[in-house]
């Protein structure tokens, strides 16, 4: 058994079934074997079903051997292994000014490579979605030039079907979700029994099972940002990027969908970088390979190019303790102590977190919440 396939059997053994059914329908998308695939979600249909509180529904007895069975399969046919990273996107110096002038977006450089994920934040109308647009090849450049690494002849064609650009506001479709999973699929020339195929997959994949006959109104916003999702993965994108895409999910979505397109970026069925914007920096930063924050068109930070100039440590945590207290644990001058009305920050040059957070446990002042923001871009909010 493999590390991948072994990770997902540890799962299985501590009853954490929802990461293991997710992890096991991407192992076999990988392994490339239809009947395989196949198998993997009628095994997750039974754990849905009892997801779901359908009436009556339990795990049957052999649900775990099943799963150990499928495993083992897929370890066989190689699944688990993904490719070298490829050059994907470059920008150098890209600027973008709007005709009317009230705002530009100033010289920005990145480069994105497959399995790699890159966060943008920042505050709204500070210039991430005009990147975004940009990148996608939406947007004309004032300046600047953006290369496109594996497209040989890079027009507004080629971009469009190499790159995939999922706004916050997702259009309205209609007629039924599962019909339109399966336009799309045949529009990307997936058609017969594997058009079936890989729209039931994606149904299970993303908990879409369920709302497989519903129509736009008659399900949540969170669930169309699901749809969309499931829409452009069946068109196997190399490049996709998303504007906002935790903002229509509730707080426990919002992992889970991030942690999820990560594991897909970096399988074996369709490597793909991943450019997302947000403003959840701990969700954000939890899952990227590197982040960029933007303030006013600006790029100030960016995580692959700054992390060496940091040379202070930084915590955030929330107390009822007052200011008083925290100087004189610390002493005067030896700390900055910010407060925002909420939580406290303390910088300082010589103490690590660690330490910090050490000192506040020992002296027994209480504390609620903690993190360390020291490469954190809460730093310049």
């Amino acid at each position: 058994m493999n590390n991948s396939a072994a990770e997902i059997s540890s799962y299985l053994k501590h009853g954490d079934y929802s990461v293991a059914v997710r992890r096991t329908l991407d192992l076999c998308l990988d392994s490339g074997n239809d009947a395989l695939i196949e198998k993997a979600i009628g095994w997750s249909r039974q754990y849905h079903a009892i997801e779901n509180g359908e009436a009556g529904k339990t795990l049957p007895s052999d649900f775990s051997e099943e799963a150990e069975s499928i495993l083992q399969e897929a370890s066989a046919t190689g699944a688990g292994s993904t490719e070298q990273h490829k050059h994907l996107i470059s920008a150098e110096n890209i600027s973008k000014k709007y005709n009317n002038g009230s705002f530009s977006l100033k010289p920005i450089n990145l480069s994105v490579n497959t399995g790699d994920v890159l966060g943008v934040v920042g505050e709204n109308g500070n210039g991430k979605t005009t990147l975004l647009r940009c990148l996608a090849g939406q947007l004309g450049l004032n300046n600047g030039v953006i290369r496109y690494h594996l497209l040989e002849n890079p027009d507004a064609y080629a971009i469009k079907n190499h790159i995939a650009f999922i706004p916050q506001r997702i259009p309205k479709w209609y007629g039924m979700l599962k019909d339109n999973l399966h336009f799309s699929a045949a529009i990307a020339g997936i058609n017969g029994d594997k058009n079936n195929l890989m729209v039931n997959f994606m149904l299970e994949r993303l908990s879409l099972s369920s709302y497989a006959h519903l129509t736009w109104d008659q399900i949540s916003s969170g669930y169309r940002t699901r749809f969309e999702i499931a829409r452009i993965l069946l068109q196997k994108p190399r490049l996709l990027i998303l504007d906002e895409p935790l903002a229509n999910l509730d707080i426990n979505a919002q992992q889970t969908i991030l942690t999820d397109l990560i594991f897909m970026a970096k399988g074996a069925h369709n490597p793909m970088g991943i450019i997302l914007s947000s403003q959840q920096l701990h969700e954000v930063e939890k899952v990227a390979d590197s982040v960029i924050f933007i303030k006013q068109g600006n790029c100030i930070y960016k995580s692959s190019d700054d992390e060496g100039k940091i040379t202070s440590n930084a915590v955030e945590f929330e107390t009822k303790a007052g200011r008083e207290s925290i100087i004189s644990l610390f002493g005067e001058g030896n700390i900055e102590l910010q407060f925002n009305g909420g939580f406290y920050t303390i910088i300082s040059a010589s103490l690590s977190s660690q330490e910090i957070i050490g000192k506040m446990i020992d002296a027994k002042i209480p504390i609620t919440y903690f993190r360390d923001i020291t490469y954190s871009t809460k730093r310049f909010f």
